[in-house]
């Protein structure tokens, strides 16, 4: 995976971060996103930079499809000024928030920050970014364990994790043309800050879930990090249009 380029939205923290430095490890360079953590970000690169292999960070707000004309200049450029290229290899579509909320309770604030976040955002920003990934290029999308398994307070968050999954399988069949293999994955519970932190900060909630896994364990980021520069390598190369469900078996 030498010399590859991926570029991962909300890459300053929790699994993007992961992910990056997983990627980067594999000698992947790096193209990050961030919203607000200018701080991290700045971080990410530098830790990246350390371990001997290159990354930039771009700021953007995958809720703001206005601005995705002026990011993807911005990536051309840093393709050009940084890394000597004119195209990148890898899309991931990690950036995300969350959302717990009883449906009888969900606000359309709420679901249309789902949207805008998790369907709109993947779908209009690939679009934007498609001439200038390479053919035979790779895009990851992220789903959630919540689709295949139930949990009270996140329907909505699911139902919208559902439709990417959806959205995965007709953009690996209308891009296939050009070789470009898409797929997504479906973390089940994480110990990251995702949804407060409850899963890594509270024992409580920690030992809950892990008793419905049947590895006795929730994941942790490592766990995702590594899956995705797994399925984005060469040994991956024939999956396509699917979603590989990484909980450690949760809620089978």
């Amino acid at each position: 995976m030498t010399n590859q380029i991926a570029l991962i939205t909300g890459a300053s923290r929790g699994l993007g971060r992961n992910m990056a430095l997983h990627l980067a490890k594999r000698g992947v360079h790096i193209i990050g996103t961030y919203r607000s953590g200018a701080v991290e970000a700045e971080s990410l690169m530098r830790e990246i930079e350390a371990q001997g292999g290159k990354a930039a960070m771009l700021a953007l707000d995958i809720t703001d499809t206005a601005s995705y004309q002026a990011f993807s200049n911005a990536v051309t450029d840093i393709l050009k000024t940084d890394f000597r290229r004119e195209r990148f290899d890898f899309l991931v579509n990690n950036a995300g928030n969350g959302l717990f909320a009883n449906f009888i309770d969900a606000t359309e604030d709420q679901f249309a920050s789902l949207i805008a976040t998790h369907l709109r955002g993947p779908i209009f920003l690939t679009q934007k970014l498609l001439p200038l990934m390479e053919d035979g290029g790779r895009i990851l999308n992220v789903s959630s364990g919540f689709v295949r398994f139930t949990l009270p307070g996140y329907s909505v968050y699911a139902a919208v994790k559902s439709a990417v999954e959806v959205l995965t399988r007709y953009m690996a069949v209308e891009l296939g043309s050009r070789k470009i293999r898409v797929n997504a994955i479906a973390p089940g519970a994480i110990a990251t800050d995702f949804g407060g932190g409850a899963v890594r900060d509270n024992k409580d909630v920690n030992a809950y879930v892990a008793q419905g896994i049947a590895l006795g364990r929730v994941g942790l980021p490592d766990d995702i990090g590594g899956a995705v520069a797994a399925i984005l390598s060469d040994d991956m190369a024939w999956a396509n249009g699917t979603t590989f469900d990484i909980s450690g078996g949760q809620l089978l």
